[in-house]
C-alpha cells in the first residue's frame, strides 16, 4: 500500500501522528475484525454463548472477561475495551454463512467507531427516557449500538438521506429487534420541524474516508486535499441544519472516519463559534492508546487496535428545553377482534397496537405521541415493529415480528440445523419432516431466523427475497 505523499504531509503537526509507525502499520497486512453481539439475543455466560432475555427489552446478562470464546465460526480472543459489548476476532470468518448472524445476534463493526459507547455513557443519563437522533445512520452500526444501550422508555429516530441505503438501515434496524425506534429517510433540513426535541443527536458524518485506507485501500484513489474541503462544507451544511433541533443542553456527538483536521478539529472549532455549545471532556484510560486533541479524540490504527476515527462531543447551551408538539392525523383504530387475532401472535403486554395501510406495528405505548409527531414532519420507512398484514381476518406475518422476540409461545416453531438453515436463507428446499400445518417459527440454536408456512404437501417460504443469501 503506498499512501500518497501529499496525504501524509497533510497529517504533520497533528497531536499523534507518527508518520514511520503510520506508514508501516499501512503497509502490515494487518486486518482488524470485530463484532458487537446484540443484549438482546446474546450473552457470553461463564466463557459460554447464551441465549439473551428477549422478552424484556434492553435486558441482558452480564458479559466477564472471557477470552477465546468459540461460536460456529467465531473465534474470539479480546475484548475491545471501550465497550461492553464489542470483541476482536482472531480471524475474519464467512459471515454470510453464519446463521446467528443473519439472526441478528451480533453487528459486524469496526472496533474504533464503537467508542460512541463511552460517548454516551459519559455526556447524558442512559437510565432516563431520551429522544436520540442518528442522523447519518446507514449502514445502522451506530443505531443498533444505541438501541442496546439506551432504556426502553427512550426513542431512536435512526435516518438516512439516500432511499437505497435507507432500505438497508431499515433491514439492519428490523434484525436487532427492538421496538422504540423510527428509520426515517430525510434530508436533515428537514429536522428543524422537529425544533428543540433531541436530547442527543449523532452525527457520524460523510467524510473523505482516509481512516479506512487500510481496510479500504481503494479509497486511497479518490483522495484529494479538494475532496476534504469539499467534505469539510458538507459536514457543516449538515451540522447548520440539525442542529435547531436539539435542544439547550442537547448533547451533539460528532464524528467520522478521517484523520484530515479540516473534517475533526476545524468543524469542532466551528460548531463552538457558531452555536452556543461547549466542548465535553470524555475520561479515556491511557492503555486505550487513543490520542486527546485540542477538540475531541483521534484513533490511530498503529496506536490501537482500530482503524482511523475521530469522535467529539458537545454540549448545546441555548435554546428550549422542550419542543412543542404538533399533530395533524390520527392512525387508523385497531377493533376488539382484530386486537385479539394480533393477540394470538404476540406476547406483548406492554406494547399498543397501530394500524396502518392494513400493517400492524407494535410500539411501547408511552411513544405514541412521539411517533405521531415525526411522522407529521419526516418521512418514516419503518416504525415499531412490523407484526403483518391484515389479510381477509388473518395476519401475514412480517420478518421483523420474528426478529423481535416478541412472538407468542404458542405458535410452532422448527429448530434447523446448520445446513438446514443456510438453504433457508438462501430461500432452497429445506428436508425436514413436519407433524402439523401452519405458520412455523424457524429458528437455529434458539435464534429465530424468519417465517415458514407449512401447507399440505409443501412449505413456502417467507425469508424475504432481497436478503436471501446469493453466494454458493
Amino acid at each position: 500500500m503506498q499512501l500518497p505523499e501529499i496525504f501524509l504531509e497533510s497529517l504533520n503537526g497533528l497531536r499523534g501522528f507518527n508518520k514511520g509507525a503510520f506508514e508501516k502499520v499501512h503497509t502490515s497486512g494487518e486486518q482488524v475484525t470485530s463484532i458487537r453481539i446484540n443484549p438482546r439475543k446474546w450473552s457470553i455466560v461463564n466463557g459460554q454463548w447464551a441465549m439473551g432475555n428477549t422478552h424484556l427489552p434492553g435486558s441482558y446478562a452480564p458479559l466477564p472477561k472471557a477470552d477465546h470464546i468459540r461460536h460456529s465460526q467465531l473465534t474470539i480472543d479480546q475484548r475491545v475495551p471501550w465497550t461492553q459489548y464489542g470483541f476482536y476476532l482472531s480471524k475474519r470468518p464467512s459471515f454470510t454463512f453464519d446463521p446467528m448472524f443473519h439472526a441478528g445476534c451480533y453487528y459486524v463493526q469496526e472496533a474504533s467507531s464503537m467508542f460512541l459507547e463511552q460517548a454516551l455513557k459519559q455526556t447524558v443519563d442512559l437510565s432516563r427516557p431520551l429522544k436520540i437522533l442518528d442522523l447519518c445512520a446507514a449502514p445502522g452500526g451506530k443505531s443498533t449500538h444505541i438501541l442496546s444501550l439506551i432504556s426502553k422508555d427512550s426513542l431512536m429516530v435512526s435516518n438516512e438521506v439516500l432511499k437505497s441505503r435507507a432500505a438497508v438501515l431499515r433491514d439492519n434496524i428490523t434484525k436487532w429487534g427492538y421496538s422504540n425506534v423510527v428509520v426515517t429517510c430525510s434530508d436533515p433540513k428537514n429536522f428543524q420541524k422537529l425544533e428543540n426535541y433531541f436530547d442527543v443527536i449523532v452525527v457520524d458524518a460523510p467524510c473523505s474516508g482516509s481512516g479506512l485506507f487500510r481496510r479500504e485501500p481503494e479509497a486511497i484513489e479518490e483522495w484529494s486535499p479538494g475532496n476534504v474541503q469539499l467534505c469539510s462544507r458538507r459536514q457543516q451544511r449538515i451540522l447548520a441544519d440539525v442542529f435547531p433541533a436539539l435542544k439547550k443542553d442537547g448533547v451533539m456527538i460528532y464524528s467520522t472516519c478521517s484523520y484530515s483536521k479540516e473534517e475533526n478539529e476545524d468543524i469542532g472549532k466551528w460548531i463552538m463559534e457558531e452555536y452556543n455549545t461547549e466542548g465535553i471532556e470524555l475520561k479515556i484510560e491511557k492503555e486505550w492508546g487513543i490520542v486527546p486533541s485540542e477538540i475531541g479524540y483521534r484513533f490511530y490504527p498503529d496506536k490501537l487496535k482500530g482503524e482511523g476515527f475521530f469522535l467529539a462531543c458537545f454540549r448545546k447551551t441555548e435554546g428550549k428545553e422542550t419542543a412543542s408538539e404538533r399533530m395533524k392525523d390520527k392512525p387508523q383504530k385497531i377493533s376488539s377482534a382484530e386486537t385479539q387475532l394480533i393477540a394470538n401472535w404476540v406476547n406483548a403486554a406492554n406494547l399498543n397496537f397501530i394500524l396502518h395501510d392494513q400493517t400492524v406495528h407494535a410500539i411501547p405505548p408511552h411513544l405514541r405521541t412521539d411517533i405521531r409527531i415525526i411522522s407529521n414532519h419526516i418521512h418514516v420507512i419503518s416504525f415499531g415493529t412490523i407484526i403483518g398484514e391484515m389479510i381477509r381476518d388473518k395476519v401475514v406475518p412480517d420478518h421483523a415480528l420474528a426478529m423481535s422476540g416478541l412472538v407468542s409461545d404458542h405458535i410452532l416453531r422448527m429448530d434447523l440445523d446448520h445446513d438446514q438453515a443456510i438453504r433457508y436463507l438462501k430461500k432452497k428446499e429445506i428436508n425436514v419432516k413436519i407433524k402439523k400445518t401452519g405458520w412455523h417459527l424457524i429458528m437455529h440454536q434458539g435464534q429465530p431466523l424468519g417465517w415458514m408456512n407449512v401447507l399440505p404437501g409443501r412449505m413456502n417460504n417467507y425469508y424475504p427475497k432481497e436478503l436471501r443469501i446469493l453466494k454458493d
